[in-house]
């Protein structure tokens, strides 16, 4: 097995356990907003910068690929959800 085979079973593990939370999160909770998953999205990236003791391989790995989900996710919400401008418009 190459060293690299279970780097990428854990992000592609870490990615899409995070992605089928925030959906659940999103079907189950009326009141989880975009700006929720945004807000948690500026806290990952404060916390991706802050690694100045070193945060591991496996840690990396695992702050990458949630930071990936939370990106995804919210961008396939904005392009599925309308935008005020076309809320107002008929």
């Amino acid at each position: 097995m190459p060293a690299t085979d279970w780097r990428d079973v854990k992000y592609d593990e870490v990615f899409t356990d995070t992605l089928a939370g925030l959906e659940r999160r999103r079907h189950h909770d009326a009141a989880f907003v975009v700006s929720d998953a945004e807000g948690v999205l500026r806290d990952l990236y404060v916390q991706d910068g802050n690694d100045w003791g070193g945060r591991g391989e496996v840690q990396d790995i695992v702050l990458g690929a949630t930071i990936a989900a939370y990106e995804s996710f919210i961008a396939a919400w904005k392009a599925s959800s309308p935008s005020q401008e076309e809320l107002l418009c008929p």
